[in-house]
Protein backbone atom coordinates (compact mmCIF):
# COMPACT_ATOMS: atom_id res chain seq x y z
CA UNK A 1 0.00 0.00 0.00
CA UNK A 2 2.70 2.52 0.97
CA UNK A 3 4.52 1.86 -2.31
CA UNK A 4 1.55 3.13 -4.33
CA UNK A 5 1.05 6.13 -2.07
CA UNK A 6 4.77 6.97 -2.13
CA UNK A 7 4.76 6.78 -5.94
CA UNK A 8 1.73 9.09 -6.08
CA UNK A 9 3.41 11.57 -3.72
CA UNK A 10 6.67 11.56 -5.66
CA UNK A 11 4.74 12.19 -8.87
CA UNK A 12 3.02 15.19 -7.21
CA UNK A 13 6.35 16.54 -5.92
CA UNK A 14 7.76 16.24 -9.45
CA UNK A 15 5.11 18.71 -10.63
CA UNK A 16 6.45 21.57 -8.47
CA UNK A 17 8.18 23.88 -10.96
CA UNK A 18 11.51 25.55 -10.49
CA UNK A 19 11.08 28.76 -8.50
CA UNK A 20 8.07 27.46 -6.55
CA UNK A 21 7.44 25.47 -3.37
CA UNK A 22 4.59 23.44 -1.93
CA UNK A 23 3.81 22.27 1.57
CA UNK A 24 3.67 18.79 3.06
CA UNK A 25 -0.02 19.29 3.82
CA UNK A 26 -1.01 20.53 0.36
CA UNK A 27 0.84 17.65 -1.27
CA UNK A 28 -0.86 15.17 1.04
CA UNK A 29 -4.25 16.71 0.22
CA UNK A 30 -3.53 16.58 -3.51
CA UNK A 31 -2.74 12.87 -3.13
CA UNK A 32 -5.87 12.16 -1.13
CA UNK A 33 -4.16 11.35 2.16
CA UNK A 34 -4.63 12.89 5.58
CA UNK A 35 -1.16 12.44 7.09
CA UNK A 36 1.28 15.07 5.78
CA UNK A 37 4.15 13.14 7.38
CA UNK A 38 3.79 10.54 4.63
CA UNK A 39 4.99 13.19 2.19
CA UNK A 40 8.20 13.64 4.16
CA UNK A 41 8.72 9.91 4.51
CA UNK A 42 8.17 9.32 0.81
CA UNK A 43 10.97 11.68 -0.24
CA UNK A 44 13.39 11.17 2.66
CA UNK A 45 16.89 10.70 1.25
CA UNK A 46 15.71 11.16 -2.33
CA UNK A 47 18.56 10.88 -4.82
CA UNK A 48 16.46 11.17 -7.99
CA UNK A 49 17.00 14.67 -9.43
CA UNK A 50 13.59 14.44 -11.15
CA UNK A 51 11.95 14.58 -7.71
CA UNK A 52 12.69 18.07 -6.33
CA UNK A 53 12.10 17.29 -2.66
CA UNK A 54 13.89 20.49 -1.67
CA UNK A 55 10.78 22.35 -2.89
CA UNK A 56 8.68 21.09 0.02
CA UNK A 57 8.34 23.37 3.07
CA UNK A 58 6.08 23.32 6.10
CA UNK A 59 2.67 25.02 6.24
CA UNK A 60 4.25 28.30 7.36
CA UNK A 61 6.97 28.30 4.70
CA UNK A 62 9.80 27.11 6.94
CA UNK A 63 12.54 24.82 5.68
CA UNK A 64 13.08 21.32 7.01
CA UNK A 65 15.56 21.59 9.87
CA UNK A 66 16.77 18.07 9.11
CA UNK A 67 16.50 18.08 5.32
CA UNK A 68 17.79 14.62 4.45
CA UNK A 69 20.29 15.76 1.85
CA UNK A 70 22.31 18.12 4.03
CA UNK A 71 20.07 20.01 6.46
CA UNK A 72 18.18 23.27 6.06
CA UNK A 73 21.22 25.14 4.69
CA UNK A 74 21.42 22.73 1.75
CA UNK A 75 17.67 23.03 1.18
CA UNK A 76 17.98 26.83 1.19
CA UNK A 77 20.90 26.68 -1.26
CA UNK A 78 18.91 24.50 -3.65
CA UNK A 79 15.88 26.79 -3.44
CA UNK A 80 18.03 29.87 -4.02
CA UNK A 81 19.47 28.12 -7.09
CA UNK A 82 15.85 27.73 -8.24
CA UNK A 83 15.31 31.50 -7.85
CA UNK A 84 13.36 31.39 -4.57
CA UNK A 85 14.00 34.29 -2.19
CA UNK A 86 13.57 34.16 1.56
CA UNK A 87 11.54 36.42 3.83
CA UNK A 88 13.49 35.14 6.85
CA UNK A 89 16.62 33.03 7.30
CA UNK A 90 14.71 29.74 7.07
CA UNK A 91 11.37 30.88 5.63
CA UNK A 92 9.97 31.19 2.12
CA UNK A 93 7.30 33.77 1.33
CA UNK A 94 4.39 31.47 0.50
CA UNK A 95 2.30 34.32 -0.94
CA UNK A 96 4.91 34.72 -3.64
CA UNK A 97 6.27 31.18 -4.19
CA UNK A 98 3.50 28.72 -3.30
CA UNK A 99 2.54 26.23 -6.01
CA UNK A 100 -0.83 24.54 -5.67
CA UNK A 101 -0.10 20.96 -6.64
CA UNK A 102 -2.81 19.03 -8.45
CA UNK A 103 -2.73 15.29 -8.79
Amino acid sequence: MKGKIFHKIRRAVSQIPKGKVSTYGLLAEACGIKDARLVGWSVWGNKDPKIPCHRIVNKDGYLAEKFSLGGWKEQRKRLENDGVEFSEKKRVNLKKYLFMTKN
